[in-house]
């Protein structure tokens, strides 16, 4: 049989692990349960003999990161699609499916999403060989996950078959009430769905045809339109901007009548709360009283908490806390009860309807060059620290509003002022005036550091005209 082609879904939001997930930086891109993040221990479970190279469908504003962390996680995509504008998983997936079906229509994909936990990689694959040969047949193979208590935040599988093998699905069921959970756990034939999806090529398209053929024309014309960027595939955005939001369950799948289940006993979870956070840290962190914490937090007399900081510099200390989660960044901390893990989302849109920055940009801002953060802003000026990878460049720019004074901390920065090329050495400084052609690059081969201080009467990041950029950008990102 052929190698699967696994597509991992690299979108979405990350408001229900606020803070240290959000709009700017979700989830799977951070180092929740370990040392990789989600995003890279999702493309290390699905790589392999038995696997093709990834396909990768993002949006524009995280492609860097995506490449970035699969080159340090040494993955070598097959590609990055690139998505002008969220339309749910739908057109996602049957994207995903036209292009797999161009090199071969009976070619078998894996959907799964980038932000899950499934430690027990080789017990996954040994459930993705389970359902090939069904997806092989035409069949569309979805995964569930045998429930190890009532869970209400979760849809299920309800089972027609029985036994370990593959078998029918009977249906979808919404997410249930605690009642409803605490009864289908006690029936058995119920499992969490997981979102992941095996099927060939021709089978999706088939199923998008039969039920949902609003979709082909548009996201075929958006794939067949597609144009190669840096390395990235960015498919057409005019056709695009015709598909329907919508998700492939509500699409496809609740539709089909030729689904079929794979049961995975192993551990699983979406991560889908600070609430999972904590339990999948007593996985690994077993604790008599319930306490999880990390390197920057402490526990006095707590019971079933979770007590979390991202920041060295911001220590977190819990007294007498029951049924508590704490979870600290550099610029936000939230105090909750362990109870209402669903409802971070609403303080996100507090934060929102307050224009508060926190609700979804990070102090740390990711650019394809490296990152900066702001270490103090105030009315006229702004102090940054910028960190350029080796052999990296930021664009040739100019600045109406601001002038800038740069100071090189660590590594070598080669700067262009106007007409003059200088190279700025560990302890050097180099002064930009307003309105002057600037360009900073790091010719070495290690991280460059500098602080950045910005004086002006505007200090925005759009204040900035673009001459020439070798990451193809056209404003301020």
């Amino acid at each position: 049989m052929t190698k699967i082609t696994p597509v991992l879904m690299a979108g979405g939001s990350g408001t229900r692990l606020w803070p240290v997930s959000r709009k700017s930086f979700p989830k799977q891109f951070a180092a929740l349960t370990g040392d990789e993040t989600l995003f890279q221990a999702s493309a290390r479970r699905l790589s392999g003999p038995d696997f093709a190279a990834p396909v990768v469908m993002t949006n524009s504003d995280f492609r860097f990161i995506v490449a970035e962390q699969l080159e340090q996680a040494g993955i070598t995509p097959g590609r990055i699609v690139i998505e002008p504008a969220g339309r749910n998983t739908a057109p996602a997936i049957l994207a995903a499916a036209l292009m797999v079906a161009a090199d071969d229509p009976e070619g078998l994909v894996l959907v799964a999403p980038s932000d899950h936990v499934i430690p027990d990689a080789k017990a996954f694959a040994a459930a993705v060989a389970q359902g090939a040969q069904a997806a092989a047949e035409g069949r569309i193979v979805t995964f569930g996950i045998t429930p190890d208590r009532p869970e209400t935040g979760y849809g299920y599988l309800e089972l027609a078959g029985s036994g370990d093998g593959p078998q029918p699905l009977a249906r979808f069921v919404e997410k249930p009430d605690a009642d409803r959970a605490a009864q289908m756990l006690a029936e058995g034939n119920y499992l969490w769905n997981a979102g992941i999806f095996l099927f060939s090529a021709r089978a999706m398209i088939d199923a998008f045809r039969a039920h949902a053929p609003a979709y082909l024309e548009p996201v075929g014309q958006a794939v067949d339109q597609a144009q190669t960027d840096l390395g990235f595939l960015r498919l057409a955005k005019a056709p695009w901007a015709a598909v329907e939001d919508q998700s492939i369950d509500y699409a496809v799948m609740e539709k089909a009548d030729n689904l079929t289940v794979v049961r995975f006993s192993g551990r699983w979870s979406d991560l889908g709360g600070w609430d999972a956070v904590w339990r999948e840290a007593l996985e690994h962190q077993p604790s008599d009283h319930g306490v999880v914490t990390d390197d920057n937090s402490t526990a006095i007399d707590c019971e079933d908490v979770l007590l979390r900081s991202d920041s060295s510099d911001l220590k977190v200390v819990g007294i007498g806390l029951r049924d508590v989660m704490v979870v600290a960044t550099s610029d936000a901390v939230l105090v909750a009860d362990r109870g209402r893990a669903q409802d971070v989302r609403l303080a996100v849109s507090a934060l929102k309807a307050k224009r508060a920055k926190q609700a979804e940009a990070f102090p740390r801002d990711h650019r394809p060059w490296g990152w900066f953060e702001t270490l103090a802003l105030a009315d006229r000026f702004q102090v940054k620290r910028i960190v350029v990878k080796p052999g990296a460049a930021l664009s040739l720019q100019s600045h109406v509003h601001r002038s800038e004074h740069w100071i090189v901390v660590s590594g070598t920065a080669r700067v262009t002022v106007d007409d003059s090329v200088t190279l700025v050495t560990e302890n050097q400084s180099i002064y930009v005036p307003l309105g002057a052609v600037h360009r900073m690059e790091n010719p070495g081969k290690v991280p460059m550091v500098l602080i950045e201080v910005q004086t002006g009467s505007y200090l925005g990041e759009d204040d900035i005209i673009r001459y020439e950029d070798v990451y193809s950008r056209s404003s301020a990102d």
